[in-house]
């Protein structure tokens, strides 16, 4: 009997996970918010202690085991939330995780805050991205409007102005003769065509 078959060295290695980038992207943003959770319960504890122990002036830490119970948020507040982690693209990931924990160091907030911090960082991302596609978008429409353009332009070079032509007629001219002048406005220069030349 071969060892070989108790070991799993032979078989190829597993594929990576089949979850899209959008289930990944909620997945690791929803992990960050709950770690901001337990961490700002835990500052609270913390200030709680401190400030009981300035109160009394003892400190009795050491008797008192950690309440287990946590903040948890509502379940329509969490699909509130998971959805509109799921509207975040995979690029905006590191910079909303970062956004968050910006806010989070410079207000310090209680646990039930932790969401309202949450939920306004991702609709600023979420607002962020919004604009970003619309800029792609009006920047798509002006280079399929400039490409129209510029295929009108090349036809409209063919035509040359040719305004300091000789037998450019003035008015001066049919003075001269006694004919009345046409009907052509005398400022403007004369177009001809490419095939006159």
């Amino acid at each position: 009997m071969s060892l070989t078959s108790w070991f799993r060295w032979n078989e190829p290695p597993s594929r990576i996970s089949q979850r899209s980038p959008t289930e990944m992207v909620m997945e690791t943003l929803m992990m960050e918010f709950g770690w901001q959770m337990k961490e700002a319960e835990k500052q609270q504890r913390e200030r709680e202690n401190a400030y009981r122990k300035i109160k009394t002036g003892v400190d009795y830490g050491w008797l008192v085991s950690q309440p287990k119970h946590s903040y948890d948020i509502s379940p329509g507040e969490r699909l509130q939330l998971e959805d509109m982690c799921s509207k975040i693209h995979p690029s905006y990931c590191g910079p909303v995780i970062i956004r968050f924990r910006q806010l989070i160091a410079e207000y310090e907030p209680e646990a039930p805050e932790v969401s309202r911090l949450f939920h306004s960082v991702l609709q600023e991302a979420v607002e962020k991205i919004k604009e970003e596609e619309e800029a792609k978008k009006l920047a798509r429409q002006w280079n399929t409007k400039h490409k129209t353009s510029l295929s009108l332009t090349t036809l409209k070079t063919r035509a040359r102005i040719s305004p300091f032509s000789s037998d450019i007629k003035t008015i001066s001219e049919d003075v001269e003769r006694g004919t009345d002048p046409t009907r052509r406005v005398w400022s403007m220069p004369e177009f001809r065509s490419t095939k006159d030349y």
